[in-house]
């Protein structure tokens, strides 16, 4: 299968079938037949904002090796249609898929803000690092309409409580004025994700992204306004972009960021044939390839859920990632530290107003 195959400005070309629900649903070939010599679309490929109503915003995270205490999700489902992405099978809780609904099917949680605040008053809560957002892309296009995570930043700032917030794309400068706060109380700190300093392997990794360019130059625009950069440089794909992990720790570093973090990829639960579906539309010449790569960083399968080795990965593939991991940590960020933030203040405003005694 060739390139244009693929639908534009889409990662997943398929809707798989989504494991909680019993009944499957299938677009038969005659009826993609029928809606051809109709000159109709068999289905929208249109994005869908969902309204939902949750209980609580804030959630506590416990896997081990995450490397975040708290998240939290204004957004499920993510436009920027990444076809690696793990956040793809929490779609499936939503009664989705995985597939193009994680694209097309946005839940929106016009709440956040005020479950937010409700969370961070509560006279039991001690200030923890809160992650904007550790699953969806809090930044994604459908910010622009519904400006949830600004309004959260108010919140955070209105109460001086410290936020992490990882993203690729390059709005977040639309919240510099908050975030300048933020950060002249070092409340804040930013992970940019970069996952290669081609254009060409960013459009088909990660079709509605910020461009590499724009993400270089937002963490050089936070690093001038006094905002810490952590640069993502996951995950690292044997035999797409793993290659690139020297160069793109060099040019991060050259553009402000103070750290960097990486992961071997893995292709948990649905995300296995999304991807597979999808390398062998979009990358036929070295898709085998690919796939047995990813099989060895993770014992002979694609698929690995153990604490400590999942984010790792294992073997020799693995082993050459981090080797150039540490090298990169060497030659480029050696003198270089990302702040710890601050959790003094937030006591100090939990009513929405300073004490003064």
């Amino acid at each position: 299968m060739k390139l244009n195959n693929l639908q534009k400005g889409r990662g997943a070309q398929k809707n798989p079938h989504n494991r909680f629900l019993q009944h499957v649903y299938e677009i038969r070939e005659d009826f993609l037949e029928f809606c051809r010599l109709e000159g109709e679309e068999a289905e929208s490929n249109s994005i869908e904002y969902i309204p939902i109503f949750p209980k609580t915003i804030v959630n506590k995270v416990a896997s081990p090796d995450v490397g975040m205490e708290y998240s939290m999700n204004p957004y499920q489902g993510c436009e920027h249609g990444c076809i690696y992405c793990y956040a793809r099978n929490a779609h499936e809780y939503w009664g989705y898929s995985a597939g193009m609904d994680f694209e097309r099917k946005i839940l929106v949680k016009k709440a956040a803000p005020e479950l937010l605040e409700s969370k961070i008053r509560h006279k039991n809560w001690k200030a923890k690092t809160i992650v904007l957002s550790g699953n969806t892309d809090c930044y994604q296009p459908a910010e622009r309409k519904f400006e949830i995570t600004r309004k959260c930043l108010e919140v955070f700032l209105k109460y001086r409580h410290p936020v992490g917030i990882i993203t690729k794309n390059a709005l977040i400068l639309r919240d510099l004025d908050i975030l300048r706060e933020l950060g002249s109380d070092q409340l804040v700190g930013v992970n940019i994700s970069v996952t290669s300093l081609s254009e060409k392997t960013r459009r088909k990794l990660e079709p509605r992204t910020a461009s590499i360019q724009k993400r270089l130059k937002t963490i050089s625009e936070l690093t001038k306004n006094g905002i810490p950069v952590n640069a993502m440089l996951a995950p690292m794909i044997p035999g797409i972009n793993s290659h690139e992990l020297l160069k793109l720790a060099q040019a991060t570093a050259d553009h402000g960021a103070l750290s960097f973090g990486f992961t071997v990829v893995r292709l948990n639960g649905a995300i296995g044939q999304i991807f597979s579906d999808w390398i062998r539309r979009a990358m036929p010449d070295r898709a085998e390839k690919v796939l047995h790569q990813i099989q060895d960083c993770h014992g002979g399968t694609v698929n690995d859920s153990r604490f400590g080795l999942r984010n790792r990965g294992e073997g020799k593939i693995a082993e050459q990632i981090h080797d150039m991991a540490r090298l990169a940590r060497q030659k480029y960020f050696k003198d270089k530290v990302f702040p710890k933030l601050n959790y003094e203040l937030h006591e100090q405003y939990k009513t929405g107003q300073m004490k003064l005694f």
